[in-house]
């Protein structure tokens, strides 16, 4: 029996060295058939696949993603040493390094749902043979902060289902935890893990040198560190997003139902039996899926990762919420993202008129994300509806995931990830144009017979905006009211970096909000309900409408908890920004006066910026004034008479939030109210230096009282001085050396007074934020060592 143990255990090992040794295409074929073949040749619950799973399977994943040769042993299984073999790079940075559509369907075949590998996965979780502990420094980063003491483990638990039963502890460490996986969840945490760490590697290659550093690591722990870097062209990037996104799309339609979910679960007909087709698995893992892809991707490092009332309920607070605070999350998940939204809303979408039937049946209008029903109703077990669950569990965290991505987008960067996510967000808020159609060309992957079923649901509910999607508008109202709120500031901010695209990214939205009458509509009569006490408004016709007020007002402050005020948020984000709904508001916060503004901005941007394509864009603008009129009414201010000095080539542009003086107007008649102390620091500043200053100005600022505006009472009382009525009394040195000096300190204290006052009405601050700037520290620095060097030069030569 030992024997034959040995003997298994020897071929996993042997197998493992084999996978980790396949890097060139023919090898990768090889060693994936090897894997096919071993898996075939035995069954699920025999030794060999026992150990292929605890030894082998680690080195597959590493293979297959290109992560560090370090493999972590299984939880259940007994250590094992690293392979020798160096891993160069995994096999997907294979199939982008040669480009090779054979040996992306290879891959692809090993890796799909119905492989012979995914196949034995199932098998051998259904015997529960292995369980894997998934290393703690791998998990989404708000995961990482909430405590895995033994006491504290259901905390974990019970705010994020995704973890229930799996938080146990660990033998090796006593009181500590670890997150134990089995082998289907094991893989789909590495599997959506990857494009993040994928992104982060890109991402440094963009801000450093490219350098080329292997690590390796000797603690399982801290394994699975990076993607090794391979160059990538644009070509092949699409081909290695392609071949993940083949497999995302696979996973999502194998493990992910979005027809019907009654034929899943028992007690959802009116017949209360199990359905012969019911599998309690299908339900676990497509919650576990869809878990796994919003922790991963959309909550990752977001400082208010759970509904307010949760945390409140369980008493728990996020140390890292000070630091993640202006974090924006990671950049080039767009693609991915919105995939995997899509899909969610496909089920909306494919169910065409049943989606007002099932809010009818099951959304209550006060069953918001915070409200402990839904809460206990959703993540503990699928409603009859998926139409219900998928969007709930998903609403929250894309608005914040849109959101910082919006507020927190880094300065002089470039549009590519703000433009994905943008493309995330309309894919969202437009769930009507949603059809098979764009899922073809991956749906062909699957079967044909998935296909053409989907030919021929795909005509059934394509479409417009209709009355049976108003519940799916109101539901998610902050995504067509507030959100766009928060992306006109982003336009502001930053369409010195690319006018053209940030103005088709707006009249784009726009377009949508003005698609259809209903649509727009619906928005402006929510609007007048929330500001019903101001505006006196009281229509027996939106009555039907009362009842979702409610849940917006919380969602709002749920959502949008933490980040409504920034003082990195730039130009137009200033105190009290969006406190409130303020899109259709005739004051200069409101929607129509900030996208005068915008357009004012972008006809100097655009004649600046391009000649060739000028008049398409002034053509682009004119539509986006059509919008805008067709969206708040009346007419959009007559385009200001830009004079040629405008074209002519600018200067410097060190002010990148301030706009440019427009023909004959000055630079106050357009009102920019971001704090230009606060601005973001910038590439000749020393950040940390900046974040010292500022507080410290504000600070005088406050003690002396230039926070304050100038008011006339300042100058209706003169400044005087008491002079002594008997200048006889003063007599000696002393007594006069006092008069002499109380003197002295009168009159500083009156140009003080008088300098404070005349700075006041000016609205002139202290800013010491200058001091920050590299080269007032070069030349101080400078200074010193000179000052230093002549000092010690000095002393030799004297001594």
């Amino acid at each position: 029996m030992n024997q034959h143990r040995s003997h298994s255990c020897s071929l996993s090992q042997s197998l493992s060295s084999f996978i980790l040794s396949a890097s060139s295409p023919s090898q990768i074929s090889s060693a994936s058939a090897a894997v096919e073949s071993f898996l075939r040749s035995h069954s699920p619950s025999s030794d060999h696949t026992r150990h292929f799973f605890s030894i082998a399977f680690p080195s597959l994943i590493c293979k297959i993603f290109g992560f560090d040769d370090y493999q972590p042993p299984a939880a259940s299984s007994p250590p094992f040493a690293p392979a020798a073999d160096a891993v160069n790079h995994g096999w997907i940075d294979t199939v982008i390094s040669t480009n090779d559509s054979d040996l992306a369907s290879w891959v692809f075949a090993f890796l799909s749902p119905g492989s012979t590998l995914m196949n034995s996965i199932l098998a051998v979780d259904r015997l529960s043979l292995v369980r894997y502990a998934f290393p703690t420094e791998r998990l989404p980063e708000w995961i990482r902060s909430v405590p895995l003491n033994e006491g504290d483990s259901n905390v974990l638990a019970e705010i994020c289902p995704l973890f229930r039963s799996k938080v146990r502890e660990d033998s090796t460490k006593g009181s500590l935890c670890q997150v134990q996986l089995n082998v289907f969840e094991y893989f789909m945490f590495w599997f959506a893990y990857y494009p993040m760490c994928r992104a982060n590697n890109e991402n440094k290659d963009m801000n450093t040198s490219k350098k080329s550093k292997r690590f390796r690591l000797e603690n399982w722990a801290n394994s699975f560190t990076c993607i090794s870097s391979v160059k990538r062209g644009s070509d092949r990037i699409k081909a290695e997003c392609n071949l993940y996104i083949r497999l995302l799309y696979s996973y999502l339609r194998a493990f992910v139902p979005i027809d019907d979910l009654t034929a899943h679960q028992p007690y959802c007909s009116s017949l209360l039996h199990y359905p012969v087709e019911y599998d309690g698995s299908v339900l676990a893992k497509a919650q576990f899926l869809v878990g796994a892809f919003i922790n991963y991707w959309l909550l990752d490092n977001d400082f208010s990762p759970v509904p307010i009332n949760v945390c409140k309920s369980f008493g728990v607070s996020f140390s890292f919420c000070s630091v993640l605070r202006e974090t924006s999350p990671t950049s080039g998940l767009g693609e991915v993202v919105k995939l995997f939204v899509k899909y969610l809303n496909l089920s909306l979408a494919k169910g065409g008129n049943r989606v007002k039937a099932a809010v009818d049946i099951g959304w209550s209008p006060r069953w918001n994300g915070d409200s402990p029903v839904l809460r206990n109703y959703a993540v503990s077990g699928l409603p009859c509806s998926s139409t219900e669950s998928w969007n709930t569990w998903v609403k929250r965290p894309l608005y914040r995931f849109v959101l910082r991505t919006f507020l927190f987008c880094p300065i002089k960067t470039t549009m590519k990830n703000a433009s994905q996510v943008f493309s995330v967000w309309l894919s969202y808020i437009e769930p009507w144009k949603i059809n098979l159609d764009e899922f073809s060309e991956l749906e062909g992957n699957i079967g044909g017979s998935a296909k053409s079923e989907g030919k021929e649901d795909s005509h059934s509910w394509v479409g417009g905006y209709s009355v049976f999607w108003q519940d799916y508008v109101l539901y998610n109202y902050l995504f067509y009211s507030s959100l766009v709120m928060h992306f006109i500031g982003f336009a502001h901010k930053f369409l010195h970096t690319d006018p053209e695209m940030i103005v088709q990214m707006v009249t784009k939205i726009m377009c949508i909000l003005t698609s259809s009458q209903e649509l727009t509509d619906i928005i402006k009569n929510v609007y007048a309900l929330l500001h019903s006490k101001e505006s006196g408004i009281n229509k027996v016709s939106l009555n039907n409408l009362y009842p979702y007020i409610p849940s917006i007002r919380e969602q709002f402050e749920d959502w949008e908890y933490g980040l409504c005020e920034s003082n990195a948020h730039g130009t137009l984000l200033h105190e009290n920004w969006n406190n409130g709904f303020c899109l259709f508001s005739d004051g200069e916060d409101g929607g129509k006066h900030l996208l005068q503004l915008f357009i004012l901005h972008a006809e100097a941007e655009l004649q600046a910026a391009s000649r060739d394509s000028l008049g398409q864009n002034l053509q682009l603008l004119d539509t986006l004034k059509n919008k805008i009129n067709q969206l708040f009414g009346g007419n959009f201010p007559e385009p200001v008479n830009i004079g040629p000095t405008v074209a002519e080539p600018q200067n410097s542009r060190a002010d990148i939030f301030m706009p440019r003086r427009i023909g004959k107007q000055t630079l106050a008649s357009v009102q920019y109210r971001g704090d230009w102390m606060k601005r973001p620091a910038s590439d000749d500043e020393i950040a940390w230096l900046v974040k010292l200053l500022v507080p410290l100005s504000d600070w005088i600022n406050q003690g002396i009282g230039l926070d304050q505006a100038a008011t006339p009472e300042d100058g209706s009382k003169p400044l005087y001085v008491d002079v002594i009525a008997d200048m006889a009394s003063v007599s000696g040195l002393v007594d006069t050396v006092k008069m002499v000096l109380w003197v002295i300190a009168s009159w500083l204290l009156v140009v003080s007074l008088g300098l404070l006052k005349l700075m006041r009405s000016h609205g002139v601050r202290v800013n010491l934020r200058i001091l920050a700037s590299k080269k007032i520290v070069m030349v101080i620095l400078v200074a010193f060592l000179f000052a230093a060097l002549r000092r010690s030069t000095s002393e030799f030569l004297g001594g």
